[in-house]
């Protein structure tokens, strides 16, 4: 019995290892602001790191074109 529950608990440990970035509260991206024209890019803001609330406007706000340019929000 206890080897099942040693066993459980390192694959328990094992797995949460894997995200330990997320659950530590590492919630956080470099997001910058390009614009394209055609596909192609033809401008492009100073990359920032964003984090929790910030993070998430960011990503929550939709691509918008005016004049054949889009602008959006790309996070990696």
């Amino acid at each position: 019995m206890k080897r099942k529950i040693a066993y459980t608990a390192a694959i328990l440990i094992t797995v949460c290892s894997f995200t330990a970035c997320d659950m530590i509260g590492g919630n956080c991206q470099i997001c910058q602001l390009n614009s394209y024209e055609n596909g192609n890019l033809i401008s492009s803001v100073n990359e920032a790191e964003y984090c929790d609330d910030e993070l998430l406007t960011i990503k929550s706000i939709g691509p918008t074109t005016v004049n054949g340019v889009t602008t959006k929000w790309e996070c990696r």
